[in-house]
């Protein structure tokens, strides 16, 4: 599993492989929930959970409950980047409770450690 951290003082993004142990931290909790960094090995860090997606690919949305994939109709947002101005389509997503089905998590930090992020974490080069 991987952990997208954003930093959003800086807009920096940072990844994190989860060990298989600390893969059931995230289990059962919902989007804009709260977890502390010290599991990562970001000691006084508090991440707020902020969307992901699951093994097939297939993005989070916070107006769906449960952990079920679902079609449903997108007019924008996650999920779907419509190309003209009124367009509407059908798309499959994943609820907002996260489950062992999820293979990259979205966090956002709320509350800052002694350390920078720069220092613990290194930044992922984008091509």
């Amino acid at each position: 599993m991987k952990l997208v951290v954003s930093d959003k003082k800086t807009g920096k993004s940072y990844s994190v492989e989860v060990a298989e142990d600390k893969r059931s931290l995230f289990v059962g909790k919902r989007m804009g929930d709260t977890v502390q960094g010290d599991d990562f090995g970001l000691f006084g860090y508090t991440l707020k959970l902020s969307g992901g997606s699951d093994t097939s690919g297939m993005p989070m949305r916070r107006d769906i409950s449960g952990s079920r994939k679902m079609k449903v109709l997108l007019s924008g947002g996650q999920g779907f980047n419509p190309t003209r101005k009124g367009m509407r389509k059908k798309k499959m997503v994943r609820g907002n409770l996260f489950s062992a089905d999820n293979a990259q998590v979205n966090v956002v930090v709320e509350s800052y450690g002694q350390a920078a992020l720069d220092g613990l974490l290194k930044k992922e080069e984008k091509k």
